[in-house]
């Protein structure tokens, strides 16, 4: 039975240029999909395509039970979006920009006040409620951004890169109010570019490049896919260089690489923390002195790279300029918007 967001073979192109090459998705009720990703992956069209946002050329997708492309006015009616950039008007304070939102949802005057009095208490802006959102900082914009998405209590959320931008503090408070959310039954979309933040929130994460989703699974069956943890260990001396490749290959899993400028080892393993203890006691006992040792689990960078076989492609999809970056840098802006 499909799940609360299902997408099929769905195709966007901008003139030249193939956005989304055949997309499938199905993210189950009550779960959390991390669509992970570099800049002009096709991140964004994806989640203008399942909000009624963007037309697909072809395809077809229900959100909350309802087709998308014959029924988009109640799929709104059903589903809450936030952004990267924080949609509110900086005018009103930040109780008129909720009462607004409910009022343009047909709430009345007083349900509208109620539920954004509960929202902004929520969301640790009870004390700024009465404030112009101007003078509210990047954080606290986009909690109310969040807030506001959620006047209705929508089953089916949809989040844009929700944290970039974000200090840690305010990223973690995101986090948070994500995780109640979900436990309260919600299904989530949330794109991001961090693996850290997906392995925070999402039950499974679909890996998109070029339009199509290369890989999917949980965050460790991913990780697991680039060759696991590997333990890194940086020598005293250089002339302790074999010695320590000798005592690696011991315990590794495959090659042990050498980058002598450095005098750092590298070699893939299995075993965690434990095995860590046993390669620190043996190049102990052979008398070779470490100034770091670490056991290494894969970051965005090596996941994406051991899937495609190349760096990130930062690619405007409305004019099919392309430039090369590694996945996580680049603009905060996502060229398939």
């Amino acid at each position: 039975m499909p799940g609360a967001i299902h997408a099929e073979g769905l195709v966007k192109t901008f003139g030249d240029v193939r956005a989304l090459d055949g997309v499938d998705l199905d993210v189950p009720e009550g779960t959390v999909l991390g669509l992970l990703g570099p800049n002009g992956a096709g991140k964004t069209t994806t989640v203008r395509c399942l909000t009624t946002l963007l037309r697909p050329d072809s395809g077809s997708a229900v959100v909350a039970g309802i087709d998308v492309l014959r029924h988009p006015d109640a799929v709104r009616r059903s589903i809450g979006l936030s952004g990267q950039f924080a949609a509110v008007d900086e005018y009103l304070t930040g109780r008129e920009n909720l009462q607004m939102v409910g009022q343009l949802y047909q709430m009345r005057s007083k349900a509208a006040k109620a539920r954004a009095d509960e929202l902004l208490e929520q969301f640790d802006l009870a004390d700024a409620a009465d404030r112009p959102t101007k003078t509210y900082s990047g954080g606290m914009r986009r909690r109310l951004d969040l807030a506001a998405a959620l006047v209705v209590s929508p089953p089916v959320m949809f989040m844009d890169e929700p944290t970039t931008g974000l200090d840690p503090r305010n990223r973690q408070l995101l986090w948070d109010v994500i995780k109640r959310l979900v436990s309260g039954g919600t299904t989530l979309l949330l794109t991001t570019q961090y693996l850290e933040e997906a392995d925070h929130l999402a039950h499974d994460i679909a890996v998109v490049d070029h339009g199509r989703v290369i890989a999917q699974g949980t965050s460790d069956q991913l990780k697991a896919r680039t060759g696991g943890e590997r333990v890194e260990v940086v020598v005293h001396e250089r002339e302790h260089i074999p010695t320590a490749a000798e005592v690696l290959r011991g315990f590794g899993k495959g090659d042990t690489t050498v980058e002598d400028h450095m005098r750092k080892l590298t070699v893939p393993v299995t075993g965690g923390a434990k095995l860590l203890a046993e390669v620190i006691r043996e190049l102990d006992a052979r008398g070779i002195e470490i100034d770091d040792i670490g056991l290494r689990r894969p970051t965005l960078d090596d996941v994406f790279l051991s899937l495609t076989g190349h760096v990130a492609e930062v690619k405007d999809e409305e004019n099919g300029r392309t430039t090369d970056q590694t996945p996580h840098q680049g603009t905060d802006k996502e060229a398939a918007r």
